[in-house]
């Protein structure tokens, strides 16, 4: 791992650090809280792939489609299961907190590419970054812990579900990989959208359900 991933991330630690005492609400500290640990877990996978890139002289092709999403889904996935197993298995907490882990990984992993290729990047290349691989390591990330919530109490389930859990986040990861280093990049993209479109309508639904309630039937005192 280069000084410059290093310096990438305590800028990022340091400047999100403060937000996980000052937010008044726990659930706020919570979800920053794992931003943050998105953000370092984001460098230790980097030093991992480093590694293992070494291993595979070099070929970053095959790292990247084969090696990397077995490494970074399981790395994302021990702090949710680590929460759901001490503290809660709450099924919205486990959710919230699983995308926050994504998004941290996400954002570091962004800055970590930029400075590595500054003199290619686009404000294009910003946007498929942005709506492509930082949506890819949340919805992988938080279908984890969504699954998780499900199987914790089920004692039948729980293992084989995790590890289920774990393959399916792992398969997508690597396809998206696989599909944005060839000539049908586009596809990365429908797959990502296709993958959140059950998120749009709840929350177009939970729009319209508002609107619908008539105005007197807000909270009556006698």
């Amino acid at each position: 791992m280069d000084n410059l991933t290093i310096i990438i991330c305590i800028c990022a630690v340091v400047s999100m650090l403060p937000a996980t005492y000052v937010f008044p609400d726990k659930s706020s500290r919570l979800l920053m809280g794992y931003v943050l640990l998105g953000v370092l877990t984001c460098m230790v996978a980097a030093g991992v792939n480093e590694y293992v890139l070494r291993l595979c002289d070099g070929d970053m092709l095959y790292l990247t489609t084969c090696i990397a999403p077995v490494i970074e889904e399981i790395m994302k996935a021990l702090p949710i299961l680590y929460f759901a197993l001490v503290f809660s298995d709450d099924r919205k907490t486990l959710l919230s907190i699983s995308y926050a882990m994504g998004l941290g990984f996400a954002m570091l992993e962004n800055m970590m590419i930029l400075t590595d290729s500054l003199s290619g990047v686009t404000i294009l290349w910003a946007f498929v970054r942005g709506f492509g691989a930082a949506r890819m390591h949340s919805a992988c990330t938080a279908l984890v812990g969504r699954g998780i919530a499900y199987v914790r109490n089920r004692r039948k389930l729980f293992y084989c579900g995790t590890l289920s859990l774990l393959i399916t986040a792992i398969i997508i990861h690597a396809l998206f990989n696989t599909l944005i280093q060839s000539e049908y990049r586009e596809l990365a993209f429908v797959m990502v959208m296709l993958m959140y479109m059950p998120h749009i309508i709840r929350g177009i639904r939970r729009l319209s359900g508002r609107k619908n309630v008539p105005a007197g039937d807000g909270n009556q005192t006698a």
